[in-house]
């Protein structure tokens, strides 16, 4: 299922917080979606066309979907649209869930979410709580108002043992990193999802503080990384090995764009190697890896690339589209 679209329609449209609005997804053929597990996210289509990810926040155990969208003043159209769209009722596809935010086990949990970073932590903890595992949430956001489920996190933890700990720049200030890292119980994990500043702040802190504490952490915007680079030199040419038609990648353009002008409608989104959308597997070949989704194992076997900004260091490729 993780790669082919499926139709789902949107049952319900509602308001967490200030600015984000959950949709619930069911399937337009009545079955069950398929299981998931917590830090798993879609890719929605939307009716413009546009493709977005968004990070699956419900009940894993559930028939349905459910995600949680931000709105988004500066952002690429995607938020507005899912905010100012009458969307119950509309049939709209999406792919996946993929996975590259699992959740692995631990004797101890300790979250921290910055704004709209709530979604997949969500998830998380409800599966840790369910299992009695101790846990702890650092939650930040712009005003109180603008927390999202905070009415649930707090049912978690009444009923489950947790803590949670809710902060807004207005009133308690930002996240007291440092505190936060250097309260984490022996032999817990971190986990963290939030604004890039955020998370490179934690990241810097944890090496500084307590090298030794695993953190986990995802993001959702590009890293701070080296640009794809100018593809220069020679062309190099790309099959589409389901339909036998060949491309060339010309120097300076990406392979997405050499695919797109024979398969229009392959799916991508942010075309910066950090969303996942255009992932593709290589059939044969060597690729380039610029994003900063794959591990350096994953890159090590050379069997799947981001088209967006990934390149070619052989002659050719053989893709599966």
């Amino acid at each position: 299922m993780t790669g082919q679209p499926r139709a789902v329609r949107v049952v319900q449209a509602r308001w967490e917080s200030d600015g984000v609005v959950s949709l619930r997804l069911r399937a337009s053929d009545g079955e069950p979606l398929p299981r998931w597990e917590p830090g798993a996210h879609v890719d929605l289509v939307l009716p413009s066309g546009l493709v977005r990810q968004y990070s699956l926040c419900g009940p894993s155990d559930s028939d349905e979907y459910t995600i949680a969208v931000l709105r988004e003043e500066n952002g690429r159209g995607g938020s507005a649209e899912v905010h100012d769209t009458a969307l119950v009722g509309r049939e709209l596809s999406i792919r996946g869930p993929r996975n590259r935010f699992d959740l692995e086990p631990a004797p101890a949990y300790v979250f921290v979410a910055g704004g709209i970073g709530i979604t997949p932590l969500l998830a998380m903890i409800r599966k840790v709580a369910g299992r009695g595992v101790p846990w702890e949430l650092h939650y930040g956001g712009r005003r109180r108002d603008t927390l999202a489920f905070t009415h649930e996190l707090a049912e978690l933890a009444e009923r489950r043992g947790g803590g949670v700990h809710l902060y807004s720049d207005d009133a308690e200030g930002p996240l007291p990193l440092p505190r936060i890292v250097a309260g984490a119980p022996d032999g817990a994990m971190l986990y963290a999802c939030g604004p890039g500043g955020m998370l490179t702040a934690l990241a810097d802190t944890v090496q500084r503080e307590r090298p030794r504490l695993p953190l986990r952490f995802e993001r959702f915007t590009a890293a701070l990384a080296e640009p794809a680079p100018d593809q220069g030199g020679a062309p190099f040419e790309v099959e589409l090995a389901r339909t036998g038609a060949t491309v060339t990648v010309q120097p300076g353009q990406s392979i997405l764009e050499a695919v797109r002008a024979e398969q229009p409608d392959v799916l991508y989104s942010c075309e910066e190697g950090f969303c996942g959308t255009c992932e593709t597997k290589v059939l044969e070949g060597v690729p380039i890896h610029k994003d900063t989704i794959l591990s350096d194992k994953e890159r090590e076997k050379n069997t799947t690339m981001m088209i967006c900004v990934g390149g070619c260091a052989s002659a050719r490729l053989v893709l599966d589209l």
